[in-house]
């Protein structure tokens, strides 16, 4: 069955909008999927629910190989913050590989006076804030959310229909803090529009030497960012999930890829098809029990 995949095209299902970190990702892996098996592999952008619009959607297709989910933590952590869903990771997808992961990054407006995490929580506690995130249930919006439970402060929640809107208010000032992927607010810092206060990584990230980590800063258990993955329905036979696997973990170690991300903090990594459905699950349960502790929701 392996030896004659693929005999058509593929839909690759990227469940946010077009332009996101998602979306250019999957595009690009998709190409050298077309150009290695000479077959179209075409990218589908079904947004809505936090990334659970799409991936009901490929839930629901049939399992031979023709219909792919490109996933990403917002589906590990919907798994817990949605109240209704019409799937389940567990259940009704099988992991393919992780393609890579980029860490997150808390930024304020420049003109606020906060220069770290532990200003950032004074200033909410004598102020009102808000913070802008790429929806309800994405890593921007539930970060947050466990910063405020760990610190004791309020701040309002502005989602918007992705980062990059998202992105538009924290620069004009209408919102004064987000956090997203590195790549996103790169622009912003170096402009000098945004200010870089914390790093969600175990050390100090390449790109932004200057900027501590939260851990630095006192907050151990923010080690956090946007891995993505492929998936594709339960029941699909192992021998073509093996060779989906092993041509995306090619993809993602050839050099032109790697530097084509690089620069964006996004580092692309291939995995085994085990290796995807254990750290799927290990950050469905780390990001159940955040959710269920910042008592975030949505029905």
């Amino acid at each position: 069955m392996a030896a004659d995949y693929p005999s058509r095209s593929i839909r690759y299902v990227v469940a946010f909008n077009p332009g996101g970190l998602n979306d250019v990702v999957g595009r690009v892996f998709c190409q050298k999927l077309n150009e290695a098996w000479g077959q179209p592999v075409i990218v589908d952008n079904r947004p809505g629910a936090g990334g659970n619009t799409g991936a009901e959607l490929v839930a629901r297709s049939s399992p031979d190989g023709y219909t792919m989910l490109s996933i990403s933590t917002a589906h590990a952590i919907g798994q817990t913050l949605y109240q209704k869903l019409g799937y389940s990771l567990e259940r009704d997808l099988l992991a393919v590989s992780i393609l890579g992961s980029s860490p997150l990054i808390t930024v304020v407006n420049a003109n606020i006076p906060v220069k770290s995490v532990p200003e950032l929580v004074k200033y909410a506690k004598s102020n009102r804030i808000a913070y802008s995130s790429g929806g309800v249930g994405v890593i921007s919006h539930l970060s947050m959310e466990m910063l405020k439970h760990a610190a004791g402060f309020d701040a309002t929640h502005v989602p918007y229909k992705g980062g990059g809107p998202a992105l538009v208010d924290l620069l004009s000032g209408q919102v004064q803090f987000h956090s997203n992927d590195i790549g996103l607010v790169l622009p912003g810092i170096k402009s000098g529009k945004l200010r870089a206060i914390g790093m969600m990584t175990e050390k100090r990230h390449p790109l932004l030497p200057d900027v501590p980590t939260y851990i630095e800063q006192g907050y151990k258990d923010f080690v956090m960012g946007n891995w993505i993955g492929v998936v594709v329905p339960a029941g699909t036979p192992k021998a073509i999930v093996d060779k989906l696997a092993g041509e995306l973990s090619r993809i993602a170690k050839l050099p032109e890829v790697v530097q084509r991300f690089a620069g964006q903090g996004f580092d692309t990594s291939g995995s085994t098809p085990e290796a995807a459905a254990a750290l799927v699950k290990t950050e469905t349960a780390r990001f159940g029990a955040a959710v269920k502790a910042s008592g975030a929701k949505v029905d």
